[in-house]
């Protein structure tokens, strides 16, 4: 084949999934305008458009429904989707491992830990200093798992199964600290906690909005810049080596972002599971692995799963909002297994 059918085949290939790309962010867009409109009061789409563009057009009451409920609920589940589905990707990708997502790893439960940490003992501390306190003890108790993954990775030599061993180990270890942290508290605290480790984007403000939009913004750009690196990744290290990529400075880096993006979801959303997992799974099966498309793909499919799960925890019992996070898991590891055997069968 001539260098000019192959470059005239790649430019097909890339087209067709740049399609792919849009699609996602299409369907991503109908099921936010879904979750805006869907929830225990009647706002039909019409009044949702026109909410948007001449908000003094609804009465009071449904103008404070849009602006202050369901607009932040609906933008923190893409926010929020968008941010583990990103994490999971470039997770698999420095670990060589397709099991490989913050809450399989146990990143999102020492998150939680974290925020747990910050609640109890934090409440003798200014309100605005909580505020920050418990992203950043979220994010700090993060980044200390994934330095601990790493560090096992690295003294034994483990493989793809051990790293997940290794996971699901510190997974039980943090749940324990979490169980212990729920004992000593009071009930205020235990009554935030169980709120965390349930999942929920109820008590969503614009300020938390804002800075998880913010370490979004900070990290997709950086994420991009290292796609080259981490396509050559996922020919293995060594290859990745022989080409002069820093491999360990740049799981490291990686690391560092997901333990960022995973501490912020965690600490304003709650844990959260299998969205790091299956996102960038559907984004592997339907845009192969250049992740100049990969890396965009997964935070879509994540930011869209997390959204349909949005819409799914109001509609499922009328007048009531089941938390987001036991609706990812009943739903996340159906849509796993469909996707392992996909997988399997395309082998």
């Amino acid at each position: 084949m001539s260098d000019a059918s192959l470059s005239f085949s790649y430019l097909r290939i890339y087209r067709r999934r740049l399609v792919v790309v849009s699609f996602l962010a299409l369907a991503l867009g109908l099921s936010f305008l879904v979750d805006v409109a869907t929830g225990p009061s009647v706002f039909p789409f019409g009044e949702v458009l026109r909410g948007f563009f001449d908000p003094s057009s609804l009465d009071r009451a449904k103008s404070v429904i849009l602006w202050e409920v369901r607009l932040p609920y609906a933008i923190m589940a893409v926010l929020v989707g968008a941010a583990l589905g990103l994490a999971g990707a470039e997770m698999q990708t420095v670990l060589n491992n397709p099991l490989a997502s913050p809450f399989t790893l146990g990143v999102s439960e020492a998150a939680a830990f974290g925020a747990s940490l910050a609640i109890v003992f934090g409440l003798l501390l200014p309100a605005a200093i909580q505020t920050i306190a418990v992203p950043l003890l979220a994010f700090l108790t993060a980044f200390g798992a994934c330095l601990v993954i790493q560090a096992l990775s690295r003294a034994f030599g483990a493989g793809a199964h051990a790293v997940i061993l290794f996971g699901i180990a510190l997974v039980f270890v943090f749940k324990a600290l979490i169980a212990l942290v729920q004992f000593v508290a009071d009930a205020d605290a235990l009554q935030q906690i169980v709120f965390w480790t349930m999942g929920s984007l109820g008590r969503t403000t614009w300020e938390q909005l804002a800075i998880v939009a913010c370490v979004l913004a900070v990290c997709f750009p950086f994420s991009m810049r290292a796609v080259w690196m981490m396509t050559a990744m996922r020919t293995g290290e060594a290859q990745a080596m022989s080409l002069g990529i820093p491999v360990e400075r740049l799981r490291l880096i990686v690391l560092f972002r997901v333990s960022v993006l995973a501490g912020v979801a965690v600490a304003f959303a709650g844990s959260i599971g299998f969205i790091g997992l299956v996102g960038p799974h559907i984004a592997r099966l339907s845009l192969g692995e250049d992740h100049r498309l990969y890396l965009p793909g997964s935070a879509l499919a994540g930011a869209l799963i997390l959204s349909v799960a949005s819409i799914a925890s109001k509609a499922l019992i009328p007048g009531i909002i089941i938390p987001i996070g036991i609706v990812t898991a009943l739903v996340g590891v159906p849509l796993f297994m469909a996707l392992i055997v996909k997988q399997r069968h395309r082998l």
